[in-house]
């Protein structure tokens, strides 16, 4: 599993220019499950999300997690994070878990995400997608379990 945590002011995710997530102040999750990926890495992204300190407490030290700063997230399923380019111009994505099953793993990380307490507002799995963000800081951290 790879997730790209980016820290932001807002950000939002568009279809067919149809906003379907919004967040203000928070994080900016784009998810990518791979092939072999299943609960155990879910739950260990999602509590290591909740609990990560990257917030800036008032003497500018990153000592506060989200739902310290009153934090929302917006996540976004991104099989492309996967991407081999080790081999020629066009990039494979053959490390990437398959739909159905990672649609199921992504909504179900997504309620991880919840029973931590957060707020999360989300793309749709498979569509395409404009996602507006600003990035604060900026602030950015791949995790990869």
């Amino acid at each position: 599993m790879r997730v790209v945590v980016q820290r932001v002011n807002n950000a939002n995710v568009k279809i067919a220019g149809n906003t379907v997530g919004q967040i203000n102040k928070g994080l900016l999750l784009l998810v990518c499950l791979k092939e072999g990926d299943g609960v155990e890495q879910i739950k260990k992204a999602a509590n290591k999300i909740a609990k990560m300190r990257i917030f800036e407490d008032e003497n500018g030290k990153t000592n506060l997690a989200i739902k310290d700063v009153g934090g929302q997230i917006l996540s976004v399923s991104q099989f492309t994070l996967l991407a081999d380019t080790k081999k020629g111009n066009r990039p494979s994505f053959i490390k990437a878990m398959k739909p159905p099953k990672s649609a199921e793993l992504w909504e179900q990380f997504n309620e991880e995400l919840k029973k931590q307490g957060l707020t999360v507002e989300t793309g749709e799995f498979g569509a395409d997608m404009q996602v507006d963000l600003q990035n604060d800081g900026p602030f950015t951290i791949v995790l990869d379990l």
